[in-house]
């Protein structure tokens, strides 16, 4: 059985054991327990699929944090040839690693 959940305004397709990287959560700490309830989409074992307008009503995606973080480094460099024009910027984006441990219906 899997699911497709929306959480950080990005859709990800999940099962029980899958280990996501998501866009961080407020007030969530790592070994926390976390619901998604933004359910879109369910394909059961049976091959019976359900799916959501836009979310589903009673499905549930439950999760433990594991991991709170930040991404790797990414160089943004602005240039202009011939000008003397030289910008220099790194950023790295924060995400949420969760281990999903059951989809409830």
């Amino acid at each position: 059985m899997y699911a497709v959940i929306e959480t950080g305004g990005k859709q990800y397709r999940v099962e029980e054991g899958t280990v996501l990287e998501h866009e961080r959560l407020e007030g969530v700490a790592v070994g926390h327990a976390v619901e998604f309830d933004r359910v879109l989409l369910l394909v059961e074992e049976s091959g019976t699929v359900r799916v959501g307008a836009p979310y589903l009503e009673g499905v549930v995606v439950k999760g433990e944090v594991q991991q709170d973080d930040r991404g790797p480094k990414v160089i943004v460099y602005k240039y202009k040839s011939k000008k003397g024009y030289r910008r220099k910027a790194g950023h790295r984006q924060p995400f949420m690693a969760t281990a999903i441990t059951a989809i409830e219906r």
